[in-house]
Formats: C-alpha cells, structure tokens, sequence
C-alpha cells in the first residue's frame, strides 16, 4: 500500500507541474514570413505607415512602405501596429518566482562584493512570471542579481526558451554595483525615525569601493597566477567588454560614483535609479553616462519635492539630452509586465509617443550594448517583434494578436490567461 501510494504521489505531481508548465517554446522559424498593412513603429522614433515587414531565418530582411514586395506566409495586420520587442533592464525576472518562497529566490547570494557570481546559470527559462510578461510585448530581459555592495554579473535573456543557454542574448553583459547613501533613513519597521541622517560611513564605504576597484585593475594588469574569481569577474570593466550599473539616486552620490569609477579606469557606466539625474544633466551628458529611471509609478523621495517628480523625470532628463531608459525599480517582478505603460504615462507628461517608445526599446536596447540586433526594426536585426490591435503603450488597447522572438512565433498563453479565460466562462455563464 505503501508503495502504490507513493506512486499517486509522483503522478499527481507530474500532473501538477504539466498542468502550470510554461508554453513550449516555438520552434525556429522555417519560411519567409511577411507582415502587410500595419502601422510599424520602428523604435527610433520613425513610424511607416501601411507597412510591409519581411523576415527570414529569424531576422528582418525587407521593411518599407506598400510597394515593398511580399514573400512567403502573409499576416494581414491592416489597421494593427507593429512594435519591436520591449526591453525590461536591470530586473531579477528569472531568477525569483514567489517572494516569499526561499527556495525559488536566486536573486541573491552571501557576500558583499560577488561580481563573479552569474545570474545567467540560475536563470529559470519555465518561469511563469517571465511568461506573463510576453501578452504586453515585453519579450527581452536583463537577468540581474541583486544584494550587496557588488551583486554580481548579469546577463540578457529572450522570454521563449527550454533553458537558460538557449534564452542568452548578451552572456555576462555587465557588473552590479549598489552605490552607498551619503543620507539613510531610519527602520520604520524597528520603530526608528524616518527622518534623513548623514551617512557616518560614507567615506569608509567609498575608500572600500576604490580599493577593491584598484586590486581588481591590478589583477588583471598582471595576470595573476593566483585565482580570484571576484577580480577576473571585474576584468570587462577596464577593458571596455562590460558596464557598470550603479545602482543610485541621489545628486552627490551620482557625482562621486562616476568621479571614483572612471578615475579607477573603468569605461562605460550605466546609472540605474537616478532620482536626482535632472540636477546634474551637464555633468552626466560631459561623461557620457545613460541612465535607466525607475517606474514612472512612483510617489516622490522627500516631502518638498515636486508632487509629480516621478512622472515627469524621464521628460526632463529626455529633453536635457541624455540616453534614458525605463526601469521597473522597485515594483515586484511580475509588475515588469506593465513597462509600455509607464512610457504610455510620459505621453502625458508631453512626451512624443514615439520618443516614449524608446525609452523601452531602441534607446534600452544601446544602453545594455544589444542594439546591433535588437530594439529597431531594421534590415538586418533580429525579427523579435509583435503585433497589436492598437497602441501598444495603452494598457486599454494593447491586445496582442502575433509575437515573435528572432522570427520564432510566440504562444500568447500563460497562467494568467488560462485563468482569465476560465472565470470569464464562469461568471457569464457558460
């Protein structure tokens, strides 16, 4: 009895999991297909209209207005529009599946400077939170440790994989650093005040930062023997192959973490966060410093700050001249799946709505070093694009009806509409 009852066990489990499986990913495209008849927004700011999109062997190979010729299987997208892909940066999608549930957490390992840990090989391919982001268009990520002082090593994934070497893009793309406050805030949850404090360890913090900077440099100038993989982790810092994201949001502490990392040698700095971007644009734009701004959705930092700060920031550094992308900061993985709507929200903050559309596209695609093949719609890059019965930065009207990831034709199916699709059966009746 023993025995058959351990084998229910085993079954109902499979069921179970069979059940709740991610989509099986599609397979690699194996004709011409061609897109006739939508309005293509490009992703750098252009739109055609009444426009024909051909793609082969998973990349764009004709894109132009309706004289351009048809080939191969014909999706009539008249009176829809196409998009590229959107681009979710600096999340830990894939990597956390409940927050609550320690054992499917790998956002964060033990240590303070880690570069060397790689989220790519904890990267979970059948997560159903990277699955509900592709509905709204979101078919790319940066996989992104988080914790400590230097989290560690990411690594750009597509949403459509059976494992983590088939979802890379950009292996091992770039360091996370979380830069520290020179103010903190009391514990509110300890009962301690939440009013702003000086950071008595600022200068300690920062002295801690430069040294292991300098060691790493140093290492790897020397060919060391000697293994540290924490230092060979750093080397594409100094030798341009990899960015470092800090991860900051206020005026002096932006200031000292490009001052101090570009004095250490390091050569593309990324900033994540940048609260405070807007009152130092000349310096950022004289360093040449992107910057990825959190969600939109926001309430403001400090009391005295303008009520709508959050909403309009990404405008003011966007007319300032700087590269900026958008960023799902603090809002809880799944909420990734919301990002064309945070740029949908610029709009009225008197945003060009193609110019909002970079923010999560061709702008985010050259900020993480990926848009030689992502992020535009252009001859030549990758087919990794959808289409929608309406403006894809309307959360009213951006209803998918087509997604492709490197020519690949997506399933639009997840939990979330599996779910949506029963209880909409239940309630009307049927």
């Amino acid at each position: 009895m023993k025995a058959i009852k351990q084998i229910l066990i085993v079954i109902a489990v499979s069921v179970g999991l069979q059940s709740y499986a991610q989509q099986t990913p599609a397979p690699a495209q194996s004709g011409a297909i061609t897109i006739k008849g939508a309005t293509a927004h490009i992703g750098n700011g252009t739109v055609i209209d009444n426009s024909v999109i051909v793609f082969e062997n998973g990349s764009i190979t004709a894109i132009g207005g309706s004289g351009t010729a048809s080939k191969g299987r014909v999706i009539d997208a008249t009176g829809k529009h196409v998009y590229p892909g959107f681009i979710a940066p600096a999340k830990s999608l894939g990597l956390i599946e409940v927050n609550q549930v320690r054992a499917s957490n790998d956002e964060d390992e033990i240590g303070e400077f880690i570069p060397n840990v790689r989220s790519l090989i904890a990267y979970n391919a059948e997560s159903k939170v990277v699955e509900s982001m592709r509905p709204n268009g979101v078919l790319i990520g940066q996989a992104t440790p988080q914790g400590g002082r230097i989290s560690g090593t990411s690594s750009i994934v597509q949403f459509d994989a059976w494992n983590w070497e088939d979802a890379a893009v950009k292996v091992d793309d770039g360091v996370h650093m979380n830069w520290p406050g020179s103010y903190s805030r009391g514990r509110w949850w300890l009962g301690e005040s939440r009013d702003w404090k000086p950071n008595k360890d600022y200068s300690k913090d920062l002295e801690e930062i430069k040294v292991y900077l300098r060691n790493a440099k140093a290492y790897n100038a020397a060919g060391d023997t000697s293994k540290n993989e924490g230092f060979e982790a750093m080397k594409g810092l100094f030798d341009g192959s990899k960015k470092l994201y800090i991860y900051t949001q206020g005026e002096k502490e932006m200031i000292d973490a490009v001052t101090l990392t570009k004095g250490e040698g390091v050569k593309d700095v990324v900033i994540v966060g940048g609260y405070e971007a807007y009152k130092i644009i000349p310096f950022l734009k004289q360093h040449n410093i992107p910057v990825l701004v959190r969600q939109t959705h926001s309430l403001p930092y400090r009391a005295d700050d303008d009520y709508d700060l959050p909403y309009k920031l990404p405008k003011i550094l966007v007319d300032g001249g700087l590269l900026v992308g958008l960023q799902n900061a603090s809002m809880s993985n799944f909420q990734t799946r919301n990002l064309p709507f945070y740029a949908g929200q610029l709009v009225g903050q008197g945003m060009d709505k193609e110019t909002a559309l970079k923010l999560i596209s061709g702008n985010t695609a050259k900020i993480l070093g990926i848009d030689n093949k992502y992020g535009t719609l252009e001859v030549g890059k990758s087919a990794t694009l959808f289409i929608s019965e309406g403006d894809a930065l309307d959360m009213r009207t951006n209803i998918l009806s087509h997604a492709f990831i490197d020519g690949r034709e997506l399933s639009l199916e997840t939990h979330q509409t599996e779910l949506w699709k029963r209880y909409m059966g239940k309630y009307s009746g049927k």
